[in-house]
Parts: structure tokens; C-alpha cells; sequence
């Protein structure tokens, strides 16, 4: 067994003679305890015990009076507040103004900003991309620049976090810019206006005619409307979908609300979560209602490790309620539920009140939703053939011509496999979705390959 060092112990025994110079709030809190333990014999067993009370304004002064550094009390009583939230879950939070602005901007999708997405490269602040008819664009950004300073000091790998927290502000402020466009040799200077910022969570596309690609990236306010909204322009102008694909990878969750509305919209009935608490209002079903937004198509739900709390909510509701086959790796497992209670106007807790469950009943807590058909994360080449002498009867020497093909006919040619290769070695898993969406499909026509 190892021993403190010496001193260290001489600091310990000499603590006592730190109690005495405590402040008159705190010593005032210590003086009443001993008639309170008196009757403590008679107190409920949950009841604080006011040694527990002592012992933390004995600390409290003991950090106030021999830490090496002067720390004040606002910023120990903020300490003090996090660390008992910060002990009951991973999720439970205390919330200052700073972590509620934030809170806000990840639910509402919207901030104070420039309109630019950036990454750390090697010490550098890289443009990923800008955001159409933002300040960013509008001032010629382009992916692939590099933020060289702010507001004129010149970024370092040691300042470069503070150096990207100071691209956002409110609304309206200016900031200046070192940008160095992508083959230049010097820097330019720009001055530009921070605006309101708006992020899109829903993107919409056919990746083949007749098969939807849907992309959520997080859940917000109007993720719900904006997916309604895009969807229904994409069949408006190319007609019903042979199916979709409904892809969730890395989306960390966010608004209960807002999963619900979602998973609402590709179900006509059916329970799509439950909620229980300790709290009457944090027991709680939702129940889907009446209209598919697709029309019973077949859907496939991309899900990967990094799928989330309201992402989970969604995937479990398109599961257990047959509606979508789930394709990728087990989800994260986040099966609680948070609720923000404001404390003033600057001040929140954000508060673990419930578990959720999933139509079948099913809590997901740290064990996650495991996928209908796994898929493990992967990235193909293309073989090249190009060497092959003879891959078809085409290529064999005096060989007959189709006669279609000879009257013009289409498509002979082409058998989708080049597009498909061209799918698979920019995203594994998305091809492999597409190719289960398409048996799905044929499955759901009642159509079947001849034999020949």
C-alpha cells in the first residue's frame, strides 16, 4: 500500500484549522448542524444528512482557501451544480446562457453565422463548403479554402478552436477574414455581415428513377415540414416512387417532437413511442395517424452506430410496425428522454425524465436497435477487367447482331452495373440499400425474373 506524500499528509491533518476561517454564510450552515443530527434518528431515510452538508462546505472552503489557484465562489457553485448533474447519466446537463444558445441553434437549425462549413486539416481551418445565398457565398468562398485569420490574428494550432467559435455572433456584426483561395499563393482580406443562418436537415433526390434517397441529418423544429415539403415536390414532378430509402447514419437525434412527426409520415396507424417517468406528464403514447406519404412503397432505413436518441425513435417505430427493413449496424442506444427545465432566464437543467420505448415494448437503453440485415462498414474498388478477351457473345469473332439492337433498339447495352459500381465505391452500404429496396420493390409488383 502507498502512502501520501509527507506534506501532502501534513496538509490533510492541517485542514481542520481551515474551518474556523470560514465565511459567515457557510460557517452559519455548519453551526446549526448539531441540533439537527440530534433528531436525525427520526428523519425519513432519504433525508439529507447534515454531516453530508458539512462536509460539503468543508470542502467547499478547503478548494476556496488551499487550491493553488484562486477560484471563485460563482464558478465553484457552477462546478458544484454540474458535477451532481453530471452524476446521474451522461445526458443530464446544467445549461448556461452560452448551453442554451447552443441547445437552441441545434434544435431551431438556425445560428448567427457566415453560412460556411469547416473542418481541421493539419492545423488549418479548411472550407468544406459554403451555403448557397449566405454571406459566405456571396463573398466568392469556395470549398477548399483556407481561413488563414479573424478579425486579424493570424491562426495557430494553439488558438484555432477560440479562432472557429468566433466565426459565429449575432446577426448584423462584422468580421474579418483571411482567405486563401484554393491555388493562391497570398491571402485576401474580406470583411463580411454575419446573418441568420439557417440549416437544412432533410435532403431529397431519386437515386434511380422511381427510388427515393431521403436524408436526415438531425431532428429539429422543421424537419417534419421540410421532408414533407421535399418529398412531395420529388413526386409531384417525377410521379410515385417504386420505393425509398430513408438514410439515418450518424444522426445524433434531437427533438422528440419531431421524430414522431416523421415516423408519422410514412405510417397510417400504429403506436410509434412510449414514454414512462417518474412525472404523470412524462408518461405519455404516440399513435400514428392516417396517410403515407409514400403510399405503402417499400422503405429501407440505413442505420449505423452513430444513429441516436430521436434517430432510434424513428427506426424502432419503422421496424416494429413493418414498415421499413433496417440495413446497416446496431443503433447507438440512447433510450432516454430529456427534458428542459429553465431555472431563470440564463439558466437551465437539462433533465433525464424518461425512458422510451418502441411499439413492441422494446427499451433500447445501451442496447441499441439491431438491423434486419447487417452490413459491415466497408469500402469497395473496382476490379478492373479491362483485360478480359471475352466477357460476352459480342465479343466472340463473327458473332450474329442482335436484330433489336440493329432496328435501334435501347438498353442493350447497359445493365445498370456501371452505375451500380459507381454507387458502391462512393458508399458500400447505400448500394447495397438500393439493391434490397429493388427486391423489395419486384416483391411488392408480384414480379418475377423469367428463367431462361
Amino acid at each position: 500500500m502507498r502512502f501520501p506524500h509527507p506534506c501532502l499528509l501534513a496538509l490533510l491533518l492541517a485542514t481542520p484549522l481551515l474551518h474556523a476561517q470560514a465565511t459567515p454564510e457557510v460557517a452559519s450552515a455548519a453551526s446549526t448542524a448539531a441540533p439537527a443530527k440530534a433528531s436525525s434518528s427520526a428523519a425519513p431515510a432519504d433525508q439529507v444528512d447534515m454531516d453530508d452538508v458539512r462536509n460539503f462546505a468543508h470542502v467547499y472552503q478547503i478548494i476556496r482557501q488551499a487550491y493553488v489557484e484562486k477560484v471563485d465562489n460563482k464558478t465553484l457553485m457552477s462546478d458544484a451544480i454540474k458535477g451532481m448533474l453530471a452524476g446521474l447519466d451522461p445526458h443530464s446537463a446544467y445549461l448556461d446562457k452560452s448551453g442554451l444558445q447552443e441547445l437552441s441553434e441545434d434544435t431551431t437549425g438556425q445560428y448567427g453565422g457566415l453560412g460556411i462549413e469547416v473542418m481541421e486539416d493539419n492545423g488549418l481551418l479548411k472550407i468544406v463548403s459554403p451555403i448557397d445565398d449566405t454571406p459566405a457565398s456571396r463573398a466568392g468562398i469556395k470549398p477548399g479554402d483556407v481561413i488563414t485569420a479573424v478579425n486579424g490574428k493570424v491562426i495557430t494550432p494553439d488558438n484555432i478552436d477560440s479562432m472557429f467559435d468566433a466565426l459565429r455572433g449575432n446577426p448584423g456584426s462584422k468580421i474579418t477574414l483571411g482567405i486563401l483561395h484554393e491555388k493562391a499563393e497570398q491571402p485576401v482580406t474580406m470583411t463580411l455581415t454575419r446573418e441568420r443562418i439557417s440549416m437544412t436537415s432533410v435532403k431529397v433526390r431519386e437515386l434511380e428513377p422511381g427510388y427515393a434517397y431521403i436524408r436526415i441529418s438531425q431532428f429539429q423544429d422543421d424537419t417534419a415540414s421540410d421532408l414533407e415539403k421535399k418529398l412531395g415536390a420529388l413526386l409531384e414532378k417525377n410521379g410515385a416512387q417504386k420505393g425509398a430509402i430513408l438514410d439515418l447514419r450518424s444522426n445524433p437525434g434531437g427533438l422528440l417532437t419531431a421524430a414522431v412527426s416523421v415516423s408519422d409520415d410514412f405510417l397510417d396507424s400504429g403506436t410509434i413511442v412510449t414514454t414512462r417517468g417518474r412525472l404523470p406528464d412524462s408518461n405519455l403514447t404516440f399513435s400514428a395517424h392516417p396517410g403515407d406519404l409514400l403510399n405503402g412503397a417499400p422503405m429501407v432505413l440505413l442505420a449505423d452506430n452513430g444513429t441516436a436518441s430521436a434517430a432510434e425513435i424513428v427506426s424502432g417505430a419503422l421496424k416494429d410496425n413493418h414498415r421499413a427493413l433496417i440495413v446497416g449496424r446496431r443503433t447507438f442506444g440512447k433510450g432516454v428522454v430529456q427534458t428542459v427545465l429553465p431555472l431563470d432566464s440564463d439558466h437551465a437543467v437539462k433533465l433525464t425524465t424518461a425512458r422510451y420505448y418502441t411499439p413492441n415494448g422494446t427499451s433500447i437503453q445501451a442496447e441499441g436497435i439491431k438491423p434486419d440485415i447487417a452490413l459491415a462498414d466497408l469500402a469497395v474498388t473496382k476490379v478492373d477487367d479491362s483485360q478480359v478477351p471475352i466477357s460476352s457473345e459480342a465479343d466472340l469473332p463473327h458473332h450474329l447482331a442482335n436484330e433489336i439492337a440493329a432496328t435501334g433498339g435501347d438498353g442493350i447495352n447497359n445493365d445498370g452495373s456501371a452505375e451500380n459500381a459507381k454507387l458502391a465505391t462512393s458508399d458500400y452500404a447505400l448500394s447495397q440499400a438500393l439493391n434490397i429496396l429493388k427486391g423489395l420493390a419486384l416483391r411488392k409488383d408480384g414480379s418475377q425474373p423469367a428463367a431462361h
